[in-house]
Protein backbone atom coordinates (compact mmCIF):
# COMPACT_ATOMS: atom_id res chain seq x y z
CA UNK A 1 0.00 0.00 0.00
CA UNK A 2 2.58 2.27 0.99
CA UNK A 3 4.60 1.46 -2.60
CA UNK A 4 1.32 2.20 -4.16
CA UNK A 5 1.08 5.65 -2.29
CA UNK A 6 4.64 6.61 -3.31
CA UNK A 7 3.94 5.56 -6.94
CA UNK A 8 0.92 7.40 -7.15
CA UNK A 9 2.80 10.47 -6.04
CA UNK A 10 6.11 10.31 -7.93
CA UNK A 11 3.48 9.85 -10.69
CA UNK A 12 1.38 13.07 -10.03
CA UNK A 13 4.40 15.12 -9.58
CA UNK A 14 5.69 14.22 -12.95
CA UNK A 15 2.42 15.38 -14.31
CA UNK A 16 2.24 18.61 -12.55
CA UNK A 17 5.39 19.20 -13.96
CA UNK A 18 4.88 18.47 -17.13
CA UNK A 19 1.56 20.20 -17.35
CA UNK A 20 3.37 23.34 -16.51
CA UNK A 21 6.34 23.24 -18.44
CA UNK A 22 3.96 22.98 -20.97
CA UNK A 23 1.77 25.62 -20.09
CA UNK A 24 4.74 28.50 -19.79
CA UNK A 25 5.98 26.70 -23.39
CA UNK A 26 2.64 28.34 -25.05
CA UNK A 27 2.46 31.01 -22.83
CA UNK A 28 5.63 32.02 -23.90
CA UNK A 29 5.56 31.32 -27.41
CA UNK A 30 1.94 33.70 -27.60
CA UNK A 31 3.90 36.27 -25.74
CA UNK A 32 6.74 36.18 -28.30
CA UNK A 33 4.34 36.11 -31.61
CA UNK A 34 1.97 38.94 -29.78
CA UNK A 35 5.48 41.00 -29.29
CA UNK A 36 6.36 40.60 -33.21
CA UNK A 37 3.50 41.87 -34.13
CA UNK A 38 3.09 44.66 -32.25
CA UNK A 39 6.38 45.87 -33.11
CA UNK A 40 5.98 45.31 -37.02
CA UNK A 41 6.27 48.25 -38.98
CA UNK A 42 2.37 49.51 -40.11
CA UNK A 43 1.90 48.45 -43.45
CA UNK A 44 -1.68 48.42 -43.61
CA UNK A 45 -3.03 50.57 -46.90
CA UNK A 46 -4.59 54.14 -45.51
CA UNK A 47 -8.33 54.53 -45.47
CA UNK A 48 -10.05 56.36 -48.21
CA UNK A 49 -9.67 60.31 -47.61
CA UNK A 50 -6.71 59.61 -45.63
CA UNK A 51 -3.28 61.25 -46.21
CA UNK A 52 -1.40 59.01 -49.52
CA UNK A 53 -4.48 57.00 -50.36
CA UNK A 54 -4.59 58.32 -53.31
CA UNK A 55 -0.86 57.80 -54.14
CA UNK A 56 -0.96 54.47 -53.49
CA UNK A 57 -3.99 53.41 -55.07
CA UNK A 58 -2.94 54.97 -58.47
CA UNK A 59 -1.13 52.04 -59.49
CA UNK A 60 -2.04 51.53 -63.10
CA UNK A 61 0.72 52.91 -65.17
CA UNK A 62 -0.28 56.02 -67.17
CA UNK A 63 -2.74 56.18 -70.35
CA UNK A 64 -1.78 57.92 -73.75
CA UNK A 65 -4.01 60.60 -74.39
CA UNK A 66 -5.31 60.28 -77.52
CA UNK A 67 -5.60 64.48 -77.74
CA UNK A 68 -2.45 66.40 -78.90
CA UNK A 69 -1.80 69.87 -79.92
CA UNK A 70 0.01 71.52 -82.80
CA UNK A 71 1.27 75.10 -83.43
CA UNK A 72 2.51 76.16 -86.58
CA UNK A 73 3.74 79.40 -86.09
CA UNK A 74 4.06 80.75 -89.85
CA UNK A 75 0.09 79.97 -90.26
CA UNK A 76 -0.31 81.22 -87.08
CA UNK A 77 -2.75 78.49 -86.30
CA UNK A 78 -2.79 75.90 -83.27
CA UNK A 79 -4.37 72.48 -84.53
CA UNK A 80 -5.77 70.00 -81.91
CA UNK A 81 -5.32 66.30 -83.09
CA UNK A 82 -7.48 63.69 -82.09
CA UNK A 83 -6.72 60.02 -82.82
CA UNK A 84 -4.25 61.09 -85.50
CA UNK A 85 -7.32 63.29 -87.24
CA UNK A 86 -7.40 67.05 -86.97
CA UNK A 87 -10.62 67.73 -85.86
CA UNK A 88 -10.20 71.81 -85.03
CA UNK A 89 -7.79 74.87 -85.93
CA UNK A 90 -7.36 78.28 -84.06
CA UNK A 91 -5.92 81.10 -84.91
CA UNK A 92 -3.36 82.19 -82.80
CA UNK A 93 -0.86 85.11 -82.15
CA UNK A 94 2.94 84.43 -81.38
CA UNK A 95 5.77 86.06 -80.52
CA UNK A 96 7.44 88.70 -82.37
CA UNK A 97 11.02 88.65 -84.15
CA UNK A 98 12.46 90.12 -80.82
CA UNK A 99 10.80 87.53 -78.53
CA UNK A 100 10.42 85.00 -80.66
CA UNK A 101 7.99 81.87 -80.19
CA UNK A 102 10.51 78.54 -79.28
CA UNK A 103 9.92 75.84 -81.68
CA UNK A 104 10.15 72.24 -79.90
CA UNK A 105 8.12 69.19 -78.13
CA UNK A 106 6.80 69.40 -74.94
CA UNK A 107 3.51 68.17 -72.75
CA UNK A 108 1.06 70.11 -71.10
CA UNK A 109 0.97 69.19 -67.71
CA UNK A 110 -0.82 71.99 -65.88
CA UNK A 111 -3.96 74.02 -66.89
CA UNK A 112 -4.65 76.94 -64.80
CA UNK A 113 -8.19 78.69 -64.95
CA UNK A 114 -8.15 82.65 -63.89
CA UNK A 115 -4.42 82.47 -64.08
CA UNK A 116 -2.56 85.48 -62.03
CA UNK A 117 0.01 87.73 -63.71
CA UNK A 118 3.24 87.87 -62.36
CA UNK A 119 5.58 89.45 -64.64
CA UNK A 120 8.37 87.67 -65.97
CA UNK A 121 12.29 88.29 -64.90
CA UNK A 122 12.76 89.78 -68.53
CA UNK A 123 13.45 93.19 -69.77
CA UNK A 124 10.44 94.07 -71.41
CA UNK A 125 8.43 93.46 -68.10
CA UNK A 126 10.25 95.30 -65.81
CA UNK A 127 8.02 98.44 -65.58
CA UNK A 128 4.68 95.96 -65.33
CA UNK A 129 2.90 95.71 -62.51
CA UNK A 130 1.41 91.65 -61.19
CA UNK A 131 -2.40 91.38 -62.38
CA UNK A 132 -4.72 89.81 -60.29
CA UNK A 133 -7.12 86.98 -61.52
CA UNK A 134 -10.24 88.37 -63.31
CA UNK A 135 -8.59 91.50 -63.58
CA UNK A 136 -9.54 93.13 -66.97
CA UNK A 137 -6.35 94.18 -67.76
CA UNK A 138 -4.82 90.16 -67.35
CA UNK A 139 -2.83 89.46 -70.17
CA UNK A 140 -3.03 85.96 -69.37
CA UNK A 141 -6.74 86.11 -69.97
CA UNK A 142 -9.13 83.14 -68.72
CA UNK A 143 -7.71 80.21 -68.77
CA UNK A 144 -3.79 78.93 -68.91
CA UNK A 145 -1.91 75.56 -70.52
CA UNK A 146 1.23 75.60 -68.98
CA UNK A 147 4.25 73.70 -71.45
CA UNK A 148 6.84 75.74 -71.24
CA UNK A 149 7.12 78.02 -68.51
CA UNK A 150 7.16 80.92 -68.46
CA UNK A 151 5.65 80.37 -71.87
CA UNK A 152 2.26 78.78 -72.41
CA UNK A 153 -1.12 78.58 -74.61
CA UNK A 154 -3.32 81.39 -72.61
CA UNK A 155 -6.88 84.09 -73.50
CA UNK A 156 -5.57 87.60 -73.65
CA UNK A 157 -6.99 90.82 -73.06
CA UNK A 158 -6.76 91.92 -76.35
CA UNK A 159 -8.58 89.59 -78.69
CA UNK A 160 -7.64 91.94 -81.57
CA UNK A 161 -3.99 90.64 -81.38
CA UNK A 162 -4.98 87.04 -82.45
CA UNK A 163 -3.45 86.22 -85.75
CA UNK A 164 -0.32 88.44 -85.64
CA UNK A 165 2.89 88.41 -84.29
CA UNK A 166 2.72 90.73 -81.41
CA UNK A 167 3.48 88.01 -78.04
CA UNK A 168 6.82 87.66 -75.79
CA UNK A 169 6.90 84.30 -77.10
CA UNK A 170 3.97 82.53 -75.49
CA UNK A 171 1.04 81.68 -77.86
CA UNK A 172 -2.14 83.55 -77.41
CA UNK A 173 -6.10 82.19 -78.14
CA UNK A 174 -9.32 83.96 -77.56
CA UNK A 175 -10.67 83.54 -74.16
CA UNK A 176 -13.61 81.40 -75.44
CA UNK A 177 -10.70 79.09 -77.47
CA UNK A 178 -8.70 78.66 -74.07
CA UNK A 179 -11.64 77.69 -72.13
CA UNK A 180 -12.06 75.27 -74.55
CA UNK A 181 -9.05 73.94 -74.60
CA UNK A 182 -8.43 73.93 -71.10
CA UNK A 183 -11.60 71.82 -71.10
CA UNK A 184 -10.06 69.22 -73.73
CA UNK A 185 -6.84 68.97 -71.90
CA UNK A 186 -7.92 68.32 -68.79
CA UNK A 187 -10.55 65.88 -69.73
CA UNK A 188 -8.47 63.91 -72.16
CA UNK A 189 -4.87 63.68 -69.72
CA UNK A 190 -7.23 62.43 -67.08
CA UNK A 191 -8.13 65.18 -64.85
CA UNK A 192 -12.20 65.72 -66.03
CA UNK A 193 -14.18 67.33 -63.69
CA UNK A 194 -18.15 67.78 -63.52
CA UNK A 195 -19.94 70.24 -65.22
CA UNK A 196 -20.38 72.26 -61.70
CA UNK A 197 -17.02 72.46 -61.38
CA UNK A 198 -16.39 74.15 -64.55
CA UNK A 199 -19.57 76.19 -63.89
CA UNK A 200 -17.81 77.18 -61.13
CA UNK A 201 -14.75 78.36 -62.31
CA UNK A 202 -15.82 79.94 -65.17
CA UNK A 203 -18.17 82.47 -62.78
CA UNK A 204 -15.78 82.79 -60.10
CA UNK A 205 -13.52 84.71 -62.21
CA UNK A 206 -11.15 86.14 -59.15
CA UNK A 207 -10.55 82.29 -57.93
CA UNK A 208 -7.58 81.55 -59.24
CA UNK A 209 -7.87 77.50 -60.16
CA UNK A 210 -4.65 75.03 -60.78
CA UNK A 211 -5.26 71.50 -62.18
CA UNK A 212 -2.22 68.80 -62.41
CA UNK A 213 -2.72 66.90 -65.81
CA UNK A 214 -2.20 62.90 -64.87
CA UNK A 215 -1.43 62.07 -68.47
CA UNK A 216 0.18 64.65 -69.70
CA UNK A 217 -0.68 66.15 -73.59
CA UNK A 218 2.07 66.35 -76.05
CA UNK A 219 2.00 69.72 -77.62
CA UNK A 220 4.51 70.54 -81.05
CA UNK A 221 5.56 73.88 -81.80
CA UNK A 222 6.78 74.58 -85.45
CA UNK A 223 7.40 77.04 -88.65
CA UNK A 224 6.34 76.14 -91.76
CA UNK A 225 6.02 78.32 -94.56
Amino acid sequence: MQMQRRIRGILGVALGATLLLGGCGTGDGDAERTAAVQTQPDTQLPAAGQPGASDMAQSAPQVEPNMRLEVNISARELYVIRDGQRVATHPVAVGTSEWPTQTGEWTVGQVVWNPEWIPPNESWAEDRDRKAPGDPENPLGRAQLVYDAPRTVHGTNDPSSIGQAVSHGSIRVSNDVAVELARQVMEAGGAGRDQAWYRRVQENRNERESVSIPNPIPIRVYERG
